[in-house]
């Protein structure tokens, strides 16, 4: 993601050379609009519909709102990293797993 000193300014899809070390980490909330954000979409490049579009659609209309993440993240998207997400939470913070 792109900030400027108080809003998003652009979200790009895995750049190769990202013109921030900030990462969208997938936690979206999204009034009714976003249904028909999704219809005007396109398939990218790489074969497939990206939230990303989705996303910079309220960039654009300056609708966009985001929080900054202070902690440890990692990617859950493959059995390997499932595992260490999973680590990761029972070392950073074991109380989230002891009041579940």
């Amino acid at each position: 993601a792109a900030l400027d000193e108080q809003k998003i300014v652009e979200i790009q899809e895995k750049p190769g050379s990202p013109k921030t070390n900030f990462a969208v980490i997938g936690y979206y909330m999204y009034d009714k609009r976003v249904f028909e954000f999704i219809k005007r979409q396109k398939i990218s490049d790489r074969g497939e519909y990206e939230i990303t579009d989705v996303n910079n659609e309220y960039v654009r209309l300056g609708q966009m709102e985001y929080d900054i993440l202070d902690g440890p993240w990692t990617d859950a998207g493959t059995f390997e990293s499932l595992q260490i997400a999973n680590k990761m939470l029972l070392e950073y913070d074991s109380e989230l797993v002891e009041d579940a």
